[in-house]
């Protein structure tokens, strides 16, 4: 990488480096809030979830992942700039395989759905209960249906191929490609696919934050190698 790129992306890669901070404080959030307020198992029981605390209905229903998400899509844009000179149809690939993939989640996630269904419920006359109720069953079938799939599979497609360039790029450590291939291949299976997909998702966040850590220092050594170069 020369200085002249160095400076010419200094500012996405100062923006990637505040993002992967901000998604390292997230992930032990995420995991702490699923532990001590798992979502309901019913359509009822988020219904009245949601009507005693709006807040933590929107956080049981993954609000944080679309947080998460837009800090993803910084994340592929930076690595496609950063390896798209060395591993250009690896670059391009991954990119659009994340991008669709992100893309596919926003639609997949009812958080804000079910907000308002469950404002209905409970303002709806005995009649209309049960069409509130199967409204809010078909958004959760939808929840881990085929677009949550496919963005998970997706996902984690684009992980394997920027961390085997990143493995492959003699402007990166090993380290960084290995941690991030072994995430990215338990993304592999969905976490919807019954209790070893919800194994895999678990085990996948220790190797992803482990990568999200050493990418976080190469954005930093990138976003200051000007200023230091001085």
């Amino acid at each position: 990488m020369t200085q002249e790129f160095k400076i010419k992306f200094q500012p996405l890669f100062k923006v990637a480096w505040y993002l992967s901070i901000v998604m390292l404080i997230l992930i032990p959030i995420q995991i702490l809030i699923f532990i001590i307020a798992p979502p309901p198992d019913t359509v009822i029981g988020l219904f009245e979830l949601y009507h005693q605390s709006p807040f933590l209905g929107l956080l049981s229903l993954d609000f944080l992942y679309l947080i998460n998400n837009i800090i993803l899509i910084v994340i592929f844009l930076t690595l496609f700039i950063l390896l798209y000179h060395e591993k250009p149809t690896n670059s391009i690939l991954a990119l659009a395989l994340g991008l669709i993939g992100i893309a596919c989640y926003y639609p997949s996630n009812p958080a804000f759905e079910m907000l308002t269904l469950s404002r209905m419920y409970f303002q709806a006359q005995p009649e209309e209960i049960i069409r509130y109720l199967s409204a809010g069953e078909a958004l959760m079938a939808g929840y881990t249906g085929t677009s949550f799939d496919v963005y998970y599979v997706l996902s984690g497609m684009a992980i394997i191929l920027f961390t085997y360039s990143l493995f492959k790029s003699p402007n990166f450590k090993k380290s960084i490609g290995v941690w991030g291939l072994i995430s990215g291949l338990f993304m592999i299976i969905p976490s919807s696919a019954g209790l070893l997909g919800m194994i895999f998702s678990l085990l996948s966040l220790i190797p992803w934050t482990v990568f999200i850590i050493l990418i976080m220092r190469k954005f930093r050594e990138l976003a200051l190698s000007h200023k230091e170069s001085r």
